[in-house]
């Protein structure tokens, strides 16, 4: 209580640009870039700066923009944006007594590779379209949420798209059709599981191949991953004696290694110390996700897939992405019409100067259908 008022407060930084080289850190020995925005909430203690102007427990946020620079010298190595994020929310809350709790948003502008005679060049980049976001909520006593995100994601097919059944009363003027052409910009929200695996235990003999067998998110590839030391159980041991081993996926998973002790008390992913320690897990994640959306989104790429509703369409890429990622609690999709409309020219003169027939249409996007909405699974929030 503030004066006998109830007082909620944060202060920080917003629009941070800053812009990170790797060099010769890449494949073939190209240079690796990225241009960061980045934005920082501290919640703090420091109610007296407001009721009492005391200033003493207070962030300049001239420092919090200066800590962005000094920590992206700190990455001597490629670091993604939910990792940048992380690096900066653990410095904010050990750092200062005071913070309790850093946010941490960061969009990517997407930077690619520029192909010359069909080769990547080492050093040259051209800007794309669609963004790598994160968001980074972390309190002083670890505890963790991370959402990582697409913005602008553009996806047009020009058939295989229809609306029809939908309610028709005085104000409806919008035909049926079966054919249309279907074209959005997708903004994708997806976050980790809090617990993705508790209670595995097992023991496995020297030179047996042992297959993992279950329903899609029971929890396969999480212990893939565990075995392969991408990240660490909160709770529990793995004694792997250092020793080689096959790994093979499918339906199912197969593991086939030395004598090796599993007993997982606890894997979630709600605490710094269940991080993938592997530095390029975000950045691999990132692109997998962004490849289950377009491919749901098109369909096969001879055939493609009819599209009866931007709804439809909408839940089946979410739903292909939580079968697909077994450690992702709940995605939100957010997928804007962009119209095109057909185009027909006609006066009283030349009634036929512009006649369609499936060819010529106007693009436009205001005002525009708003579909969206977020899939989960039991027990999770977005």
């Amino acid at each position: 209580m503030a004066g006998g008022f109830k007082l909620e407060q944060q202060h920080g930084k917003g629009r941070v640009r800053v812009s990170r080289v790797w060099r010769k850190a890449g494949e073939g020995g190209a240079d690796v870039f990225v241009e960061w925005n980045v934005s920082i909430s501290l919640l703090s203690d420091c109610l007296e700066a407001y009721t009492d102007g005391d200033n003493s427990s207070i962030v300049a946020t001239d420092t919090i923009k200066n800590t962005v620079y000094a920590k992206a010298k700190e990455c001597t190595e490629v670091e993604s944006a939910e990792s940048f994020a992380i690096r900066l929310a653990k410095h904010f809350t050990s750092f200062y007594p005071k913070v309790t709790t850093a946010i941490i948003s960061i969009v990517e502008k997407p930077w690619e590779q520029v192909v010359v005679d069909g080769r990547p060049h080492v050093h040259g980049f051209k800007l794309g379209s669609e963004k790598h976001t994160t968001e980074v909520n972390l309190k002083k006593f670890d505890a963790l949420r991370l959402i990582s995100g697409i913005q602008g994601l553009s996806l047009l097919k020009t058939t295989q798209s229809g609306f029809e059944g939908f309610i028709r009363d005085r104000y409806t003027l919008l035909p049926e059709t079966k054919e249309r052409m279907l074209a959005t910009e997708v903004t994708a929200f997806w976050r980790a599981k809090d617990s993705i695996l508790t209670g595995f235990s097992s023991f496995i003999h020297g030179g047996t191949t042992v297959a993992l067998v279950g329903e899609s998110g029971s929890g396969k590839s999480p212990i893939i991953s565990l075995i392969e030391r991408s990240y660490d159980p909160q709770d529990g041991e793995m004694d792997l004696q250092n020793t080689p081993m096959i790994v093979q996926l499918g339906r199912g998973a197969s593991i086939q290694l030395a004598n090796t002790i599993i007993n997982i008390g606890r894997f979630q992913f709600d605490s710094i110390s269940a991080i993938p320690t592997k530095s390029d897990f975000f950045i691999e994640r990132y692109r997998d996700v962004k490849k289950v959306i377009v491919d749901t989104f098109f369909g096969p790429p001879n055939s493609g897939v009819y599209s009866p509703s931007v709804q439809n369409t909408l839940y089946l890429m979410g739903a292909a992405v939580l079968n697909r990622f077994p450690d992702i609690a709940s995605i939100q999709l957010r997928m804007p019409n962009i119209h095109f409309l057909p185009v027909n020219l006609s006066s009283k003169d030349n009634p036929n100067l512009v006649k369609f027939a499936d060819d010529v249409y106007l693009p436009t996007d205001e005002p525009h259908g708003t579909i969206e909405a977020t899939l989960s699974r039991p027990l999770s929030k977005l």
